[in-house]
């Protein structure tokens, strides 16, 4: 019954949160861009918990663990990569002003 259940949620999470980013209108998008980077960062530091506390012995511990270090590092990192260049748009005027 706990694979069902957690499969419920799963599923009940990811249709809930396509609910609420579809309705968020297009002016909001990057300041919660600029915030969900720091719930991105809460991720990367649990999975390095989780990898801390992986039996050593186990390799499918490890390899699992370290698949979550790496992924949540790179989710981090492209989510401030995608929110510097969604806030370069809104100042390609003042470069070129200060190029000139």
């Amino acid at each position: 019954m706990d694979g069902i259940t957690a499969l419920y949620i799963f599923m009940l999470a990811a249709f809930t949160g396509y609910e609420v980013i579809s309705r968020v209108p297009v002016i909001l998008h990057t300041p919660l861009m600029s915030g969900s980077n720091f719930v991105h960062g809460v991720v990367l530091v649990g999975a390095m918990v989780v990898l801390g506390h992986a039996d050593p012995e186990d390799p499918l511990q490890l390899a699992i663990g370290f698949v979550a270090v790496f992924l949540g590092a790179a989710n981090a990192a492209g989510g401030y990569v995608v929110t510097e260049r969604m806030l370069a748009m809104f100042n390609k005027g003042d470069k070129k002003k200060e190029g000139a």
